[in-house]
């Protein structure tokens, strides 16, 4: 994605989050993901991501590739014990070996192991048919069709919703979900993959360098004048 221009972004709540986004690319510049090098590898980190640090998925990837174990058809085969010792440290490693297998399963039974095909299906039904694997939830979901299906399905997760919370985005309902945080990407920034792909990974670069959880670093900020939740902690400290 090349560096965004603010001239001509209009008004509104899409005006608003191309100047975030433009602010997070000055500030930090592209960030080249998803780490993968393929739909394969960005599936399974996708799968494996879930409540674990990336070092660990890492880990666990190496071990998957070192074995052999490195296509939908070689974790469709492998015994689910051995796949669980390849992941265990990625955490909850029975379960994700569970997961991999659900996938891998799909894939074969339902496109004769022919991922690219599954991956071409048109955008909601993909998703609609993600959601009913074993272990795909929304974000692992959405993961998917950004960085492996290259569709426009833009990821939230609990870096987009702190920092959203911070800046009072928040979605008009009493107990916002996954798809009220997501809908106000969808309704304000036009359907593109590339643009989904990087303001996803920057609002996680920038929950990691500034809005952290407990005790945010708020001074020097890039969002600081369009976010309340800092302009009160500066004053406050």
């Amino acid at each position: 994605m090349t560096e965004p221009s603010i001239v001509g972004r209009g008004t509104g709540i899409g005006a608003r989050l191309m100047e975030v986004y433009a602010r997070f690319y000055a500030a930090y510049g592209p960030q080249h993901w998803w780490p993968g090098d393929g739909p394969f590898e960005v599936i399974a980190g996708a799968i494996l991501t879930q409540s674990a640090a990336w070092t660990n998925v890492e880990m666990a990837l190496a071990n998957m590739r070192a074995a052999g174990c490195w296509s939908l058809e070689a974790v469709h085969q492998l015994p689910e014990p051995e796949l669980s010792e390849l992941v265990r440290s990625s955490g909850y490693f029975n379960a994700k070996a569970r997961k991999l297998k659900a996938f891998a399963a799909h894939v074969e039974v339902n496109y004769q192991g022919d991922l690219g095909r599954f991956m071409a299906k048109p955008t909601a039904p993909l998703r609609e048919e993600l959601l009913s694997i074993h272990g795909i939830g929304e974000e692992t979901a959405d993961d998917i069709m950004v960085y492996a299906a290259n569709k426009p399905s833009f990821v939230i997760d609990t870096y987009t919703r702190r920092i959203m919370d911070r800046m009072e985005m928040t979605p008009d309902a009493a107990r916002p979900k996954y798809a009220d945080y997501q809908a106000i990407f969808h309704e304000n920034l036009p359907p593109e993959t590339p643009l989904y792909n990087e303001f996803h990974a920057l609002w996680d670069r920038h929950a990691k360098e500034a809005c952290v959880k407990l005790t945010p670093r708020c001074e020097g900020c890039c969002l600081l004048d369009l976010c309340p939740t800092g302009q009160k902690l500066i004053a406050e400290g």
